[in-house]
């Protein structure tokens, strides 16, 4: 364990040197948030048993009468935080993938693979999701189960409407609106547009962005809290009128989602085979005993001292291990567009929502925004503040998020190993790319 911490607390270590990132343009300390994550999903079982056991009785009118106030209640709540917790978010997010580009050629050639990577997790999901929903489609009577009460049938605007509304006339009355796709544009633009005025202002401008970032992840955090009471209002809610219909559509959903969890995965093992030129075998057996780690902790950071070993394995050199694997831990979450968008684009085929080219554009976009602001954040947190936003741009009613939130924690898995594999892949990569 020492010599790990060592390990960890030098490639920190380097890290910062090698950005030569002022202070102010470190990442952001953000208060540490806990998610019940087994407690919700007890809850939810629980609101399912009580809802399926208790149909048709009088006892379960009585429990509807607190449970069904209760779980909306929960759901305004979450819904009120996400707005302004993701402006906070996405400008830090921003702002520390700006300062790590600005390290050097090394970091350029690192955030460009990146973004490459980001870019392409996304589009292949917009495309691999839909195809999948065609080929196994949601049972209709669970799609009434977990449709959370949104209309059928809405269409989303075309290219036209969606091109006006990323250029709002008033940008707080966008805000008012709850409409995302704006607001994160603006934000991306206005934390571009910081980098070009004086340390001073940038600084202060920064100071106000991480503050609001983690006042509002406490409020989340507290909110967050709540969830196994709010999901087992939900879930008694939603079992009284359904019965066991919806707990098909749910299991459903983690095989489809976890699905674009496993292409990113492949994609990972690919790029160590065509662009770092390693054997498949000889990364299959660096990576899997971080695999181990993964599944164990469902952290990426805590993988950081397996990611480094599983780098001397491959013959990375030490310098680029160093630098690269702690800047992917600290900006780059490889499953993240991949999966937001699955879980956005199933929450469309929940709801009836028709999605067109151009609204599944707008949410690769979005979901590539917004993943650089959910790095190192807990997987249920991460779903909050990610799925969100994606899905409010594409114009998917958010409601069914509420329970498919419960679950998380069996997705998570998969993007941990996603996006553990991605790290070391791209890491790899780019120490080839030097030579």
């Amino acid at each position: 364990m020492s010599r790990c911490a060592a390990k960890v607390t030098r490639t920190r270590c380097n890290f910062r040197g090698a950005l030569k990132v002022q202070a102010s343009s470190e990442a952001a300390k953000f208060p540490e948030i806990r998610v019940p994550a087994a407690l919700t999903f007890a809850g939810l079982v629980l609101g399912f048993a009580v809802g399926v056991l208790l149909h048709g009785t009088p006892a379960l009118a009585s429990i509807l009468e607190v449970a069904t106030p209760a779980g909306q209640l929960w759901l305004r709540a979450l819904q009120l935080t996400i707005l302004p917790l993701v402006v906070g978010l996405v400008y830090t997010g921003i702002s520390q993938t700006l300062a790590a580009a600005g390290g050097g050629k090394l970091a350029r050639r690192a955030v460009g693979m990146f973004f490459a990577c980001l870019l392409a997790a996304g589009t292949m999901a917009a495309i691999l999701i839909p195809a999948l929903l065609e080929l196994f489609p949601i049972p209709e009577r669970a799609v009434a189960a977990l449709s959370g009460g949104a209309a059928e049938g809405t269409k989303v605007p075309g290219f036209s409407e969606i091109l006006l509304a990323m250029m709002p006339e008033n940008i707080f009355a966008a805000a008012a609106a709850g409409s995302m796709l704006p607001m994160v544009l603006f934000v991306a633009v206005l934390a571009v547009a910081a980098t070009r005025i004086a340390d001073v202002p940038r600084r202060a401008l920064a100071t106000v962005f991480e503050g609001l970032a983690a006042a509002m992840m406490v409020v989340i955090g507290w909110v967050l809290m709540l969830a196994p009471i709010g999901v087992f209002g939900l879930a008694v809610t939603l079992a009284a009128s359904s019965g066991t219909d919806a707990i098909g559509a749910l299991a459903h959903y983690i095989l489809v989602v976890s699905a674009a969890g496993l292409v990113v995965t492949v994609g990972g093992f690919l790029l160590a085979l065509l662009v770092a030129r390693r054997p498949l075998g000889t990364f299959g057996r660096a990576i899997l005993p971080v695999y181990a780690v993964a599944l164990s902790t469902q952290s990426s950071l805590a993988c950081l001292p397996a990611m480094l070993a599983a780098t001397r394995k491959l013959g990375v050199r030490e310098a680029t291990a160093d630098f690269v694997l702690p800047l992917a831990v600290a900006i780059f979450r490889g499953t993240s567009p991949a999966m937001n968008m699955g879980v956005a684009i199933y929450a469309a085929y929940l709801t009836g929502t028709e999605l067109s080219v151009w609204a599944l554009a707008v949410g690769v976009l979005v979901a590539f925004l917004v993943s650089l602001s959910s790095v190192s954040l807990p997987g249920t947190l991460s779903f909050v503040i990610s799925v969100g936003p994606i899905a409010n741009a594409m114009g998917v009613p958010i409601a069914p998020l509420a329970l498919l939130v419960a679950v998380e924690m069996l997705p998570d898995l998969m993007r941990t190993v996603g996006n553990v594999t991605m790290d070391v892949a791209v890491t790899t990569a780019v120490d080839e790319k030097q030579d």
